[in-house]
């Protein structure tokens, strides 16, 4: 992607340790990059996002749905021992007026 890091866990790290304390941030991979990223990303307190602008496939040659895409992230998300946010806390979290 233009303007974008090789999606690897060893950058992001670099990135993630080059953070300020107490830094709200994200992270997500595109393409193949995208389950490396996520759990990499909630292993470090990172938020996620999902979506079929950043993935097109929920597998190997099986095209996605914004609906399995979520579905994933959620039980990923609880499988982490968290809760995903709402929309409500999402927006609180990104400062987006409602």
């Amino acid at each position: 992607v233009l303007g974008g890091m090789e999606a690897t866990v060893k950058n992001l790290q670099y990135l993630y340790d080059m953070l300020p304390e107490g830094a709200t941030w994200s992270a997500f991979g595109i393409g193949k990059y995208h389950l490396p990223i996520m759990y990499a990303t909630l292993a470090l307190g990172g938020h996620i996002r999902v979506g079929l602008e950043d993935n097109i496939y929920y597998s190997k040659g099986k095209l996605a749905t914004n609906v399995e895409l979520v579905e994933r992230a959620v039980r990923v998300i609880k499988e982490f021992g968290k809760e995903p946010a709402t929309s409500d806390e999402a927006r609180e979290i990104l400062g987006i007026a409602r």
